[in-house]
């Protein structure tokens, strides 16, 4: 179980490191104390001397005892993340925040809408879905990024367009010779989305800006408000409400999310900032 000090990091150790892009690594790390966690929950993990960062699992949430997060290159302890080798020890709380509600999507039709680095957290969903298979009416994964080379887990998605359970199209901003699926930006390809758009959900993870345009596109489609979720990761730091850097309106990303209901953000200005 996790600890019942929030503030204490699990000593966990570093079991491999996967390049994914030239500036995005998947960790897979084994703490010495499983740690269960629902999908879009988040940990943090910690670099003893340098710091610490919240970062959402990859990886399965019906396995505990290994976690795996996806993490882009950006900053002083992020770069340090990126020099750690297979044996590294390092520390991680968690989990935090407010998962999906998996079991209100059981039984109806569900859109996932991935973009860029935002497809490590949807990653996580979609295993909990595979988990599940059979329980839902139809699922759509929707993704998208700016090149062939930018995309996390490629041989993976290549698998799941095999899948008989998941209806799959990927696109690129801009093609090339090693790309053979669709070219544009990612709202471009939710129109071959055929299901019930009033009754359906919808998932959304990725940039703001990537959020903020297919958020549009869903309600012009046809989603409820409420009916929408999105992953509001930026800015967090703590990741149990005392520093409020991630402050949304009245609500803490940490706290309240870092998953919300569009119709709860909505008036909020700064939630694409």
């Amino acid at each position: 179980m996790p600890s019942a000090n929030i503030y204490r990091p699990i000593k966990t150790q570093v079991l491999d490191i996967f390049p994914e892009t030239p500036n995005i690594k998947t960790l897979r790390l084994k703490p010495v104390e499983p740690i269960p966690f629902k999908t879009g929950q988040f940990i943090e993990l910690t670099v003893p001397g340098v710091g610490e960062g919240p970062f959402t699992p990859s990886s399965r949430p019906s396995v505990a005892d290994v976690i795996e997060v996806t993490i882009m290159k950006v900053g002083k302890v992020t770069a340090k993340i990126h020099e750690l080798k297979p044996g590294d020890i390092v520390g991680l709380r968690g989990p935090f925040g407010q998962g999906y509600p998996l079991d209100e999507f059981k039984g109806r039709e569900i859109v996932v809408i991935g973009g860029g680095c935002g497809f490590a957290p949807i990653r996580s969903l979609m295993y909990s879905f595979f988990d599940m298979s059979g329980q839902f009416k139809k699922i759509f994964f929707r993704g998208g990024c700016k090149t062939s080379k930018d995309f996390l887990y490629r041989n993976e998605l290549e698998e799941w367009t095999k899948r008989s359970d998941l209806n799959v199209e990927l696109t690129v901003d801009k093609g090339d010779s090693d790309w053979n699926h669709k070219v544009g930006v990612v709202p471009t390809i939710l129109d071959s989305v055929d299901m019930d758009y009033a009754q359906g959900f919808a998932v959304v993870c990725g940039p703001p800006i990537m959020m903020k345009f297919t958020t549009k596109k869903l309600l012009e489609m046809g989603f409820k408000e409420n009916n929408i979720f999105l992953s509001m990761e930026k800015n967090m730091s703590c990741g149990i409400g005392k520093c409020g850097h991630c402050r949304i309106g009245t609500y803490y990303g940490c706290k309240d999310g870092p998953v919300f209901r569009y119709d709860k953000i909505k008036n909020f200005p700064e939630i694409w900032d």
